[in-house]
């Protein structure tokens, strides 16, 4: 068992060990706001994939279909999709066809994008007893979310790919091209952009529990916001494009169907503009979620 020595600044500092004794871990209070201690992420990465398992499973025991709810949601939503915005709106589809391979595309995208968000955001409320019983480096816990919800994703994009070969049995070949290499790229940055706005929301979330309910809301209207049910080009010489140009996600949906279909645009400046607003992001959101761990068992 390892011996653990835990400082606190408010008392006084325990005297050096004996020359048989050896502490292998000090617990010291985070001082600084840039004091960050990634490097104690990586130590604990056991207990990182540990976390990964338990969020997986967690969210599908006690459920006849388990892992099939992963293939019926984004079915029937695509299927949904295409009745009202296929055949009700009439809504192109930029040359993709069939078009439920493009709203199933969009769709598989959005809800990586969303889960990685939603169950981030609670983070704190949700872990506070665990928190406050037991040590360890707290980013670890959205950043399980994150990688358990790529499991979701990698079933999704299985289903995706299953329905193209299908279709291209009837007729509707394949584009492959060196820009599939894009696409792990693509889901490093969703998975980033949602790690910094969940985590954002998760320190804010201690104090201020409305935001939960307006992250709900804002969800909500983030879809329609974001090229999901149309491609950009529908919106060419719209008035109110702009509102859609800086969604850092817009150019990474509109690039994985370009990587996936070839048809489309990839932007090559737009997706630098979303690399950087998710740096940016990702880099708020660690700076707030580190002072926020200080103090937030008061709070919550």
């Amino acid at each position: 068992m390892k011996n653990v020595i835990l400082e606190n600044e408010n008392i006084p500092v325990l005297p050096e060990p004996l020359p048989n004794e050896h502490w292998e871990l000090i617990i010291r209070p985070k001082a600084r706001l840039l004091d960050l201690q990634l490097s104690e992420v990586w130590r604990y990465r056991d207990l990182l994939w540990l976390l990964v398992r338990r969020d997986f499973i967690a969210q599908y025991r006690q459920t006849i279909l388990g892992l099939l709810w992963h293939v019926i949601q984004p079915i029937f939503t695509t299927l949904i999709f295409l009745l009202v915005f296929g055949r009700i709106a009439n809504i192109p589809t930029d040359g993709i066809e069939p078009a439920l391979l493009f709203y199933m595309s969009g769709i598989t995208v959005w809800n990586y994008f969303q889960a990685c968000i939603t169950f981030t955001a609670s983070t704190f409320v949700t872990n506070a007893a665990i928190f406050g019983k037991v040590y360890f480096p707290r980013l670890i816990v959205p950043l399980s979310i994150v990688i358990s919800n790529m499991v979701r994703f990698g079933i999704q994009f299985g289903l995706l790919l299953v329905f193209m070969i299908w279709f291209a049995f009837k007729g509707h070949p394949i584009h492959i091209s060196f820009y599939w290499l894009l696409i792990p790229v693509l889901v490093v940055l969703m998975a980033g952009l949602g790690l910094g706005i969940g985590i954002i929301v998760s320190s804010m979330t201690t104090k201020y529990r409305d935001m939960a309910v307006l992250l709900t809301f804002a969800i909500q209207l983030a879809m329609y916001a974001t090229p999901i049910a149309y491609p950009l080009s529908f919106l060419k010489n719209k008035s109110y494009r702009w509102l859609i140009d800086i969604n850092p996600l817009t150019s990474v949906v509109e690039a994985f169907r370009f990587a996936l279909f070839g048809k489309g645009s990839i932007d090559p400046a737009a997706l630098l503009y979303s690399t950087g607003v998710t740096v940016a992001c990702v880099a708020i959101g660690v700076l707030m979620f580190n002072k926020v761990e200080k103090s937030f068992m008061d709070t919550v």
